[in-house]
């Protein structure tokens, strides 16, 4: 099987190499740091199958460029597929499979990072020790023991925040359409509405995947029913969160601070090296502009467990194919 990796990434290769290192395999990689899209889909021309990212877009006219170039098999080495059209990618004959469970706890203990460092103010007191400022003032932080914390989403990910909070001492609120009773049958935390939820956390953290029902759940809306100084977490897909209308909400304090690792419009800036460059996304540019705001690269995945599960699985994928076989995570 030939097989063409897009928007391929120097930390990946050594992960890629070890999965995919056995000669006895019919596996042949090849690399693109391009992201897939209408320009690039004829990188594929000849190829049995593809490897996708995040900001790689496998959707409309691309799908059927690649269907024209030869391309059988889209294998995503990610959890969430909303970047590709399955439906569209199913009546063009080509197969897609995806690596729904690498290391939940990397994400979910990424999303703890960020909530610990705004309530303790660590990158502004790492601001000031570099500074020479050794003083304290502006750096009174906020416990998260006997705080309210909502979890929106108790996936795998959500499961394992909900448990990590619940150490901490918090009183764990839980929305999702579909439930996980062991949760609440361990006493842990418990199901609520939506509204209850965003009424009564202290803390909200978003682990839901992108749908139509969940696109801008964080909007004008739903920030006007949160509690005043409220800690918003999203380290699940940018599109959840309506960014003017969280940026209002920090603008009047009722969101007191705000962690990032994924962003709206992030395709169009994240995993790419834009030192000197104008930042032209106004939205993004207010949102760093303040000091309570903590947002990272989507790197909540970034961890060498998460990255050799995420190939193996990937590998397993492309195997089945490569057999005539259903791979596992088929879509």
């Amino acid at each position: 099987m030939n097989i063409l990796v897009y928007s391929s990434r120097k930390y990946e290769n050594p992960y890629f190499e070890k999965a995919f290192s056995s000669k006895s395999e019919k596996l042949k990689l090849n690399y693109t740091t391009d992201s897939l899209n209408t320009d690039t889909a004829s990188y594929a021309r000849g190829k049995d199958a593809i490897v996708l990212f995040t900001e790689d877009s496998a959707k409309g006219e691309v799908l059927d460029k690649l269907k024209e170039n030869g391309v059988q098999y889209i294998a995503t080495r990610t959890m969430g597929t909303d970047h590709i059209d399955i439906d569209h990618a199913r009546s063009a004959g080509i197969k897609v499979a995806n690596v729904p469970n690498y290391s939940p706890h990397c994400v979910a203990e990424h999303a703890l990072a960020l909530l610990l460092a705004l309530n303790r103010k660590l990158i502004t007191a790492n601001h000031k020790i570099m500074a020479h400022d050794f003083s304290l003032d502006g750096l009174v932080g906020t416990e998260i023991h006997g705080k309210t914390a909502g979890i929106i989403g108790t996936g795998d990910i959500g499961a394992q925040v909900v448990k990590i909070l619940c150490g901490f001492g918090c009183n764990v609120l839980m929305y999702d359409v579909k439930q996980d009773n062991a949760l609440e049958e361990k006493g842990h935390a418990k199901y609520v509405s939506f509204d209850e939820l965003i009424q009564q956390s202290d803390i909200i953290s978003l682990h839901t995947p992108l749908t139509e029902q969940t696109a801008n759940i964080i909007n004008e809306e739903s920030i006007s029913k949160m509690k005043d100084g409220v800690v918003l977490i999203n380290v699940s897909r940018g599109e959840l969160i309506n960014t003017k209308d969280v940026i209002e909400g920090l603008k009047n304090r009722k969101i007191a601070s705000l962690g990032l690792d994924v962003y709206e419009r992030e395709k169009e800036l994240f995993y790419h090296n834009r030192t000197g460059e104008p930042l032209v996304d106004d939205n993004f540019a207010r949102l760093i502009s303040f000091n309570n705001v903590l947002v990272t690269g989507h790197m909540a995945f970034l961890t060498d467990n998460a990255l050799a599960q995420d190939m193996e699985v990937t590998k397993q994928n492309l195997l089945a194919w490569e057999k005539g076989e259903k791979p596992q995570f088929e879509q």
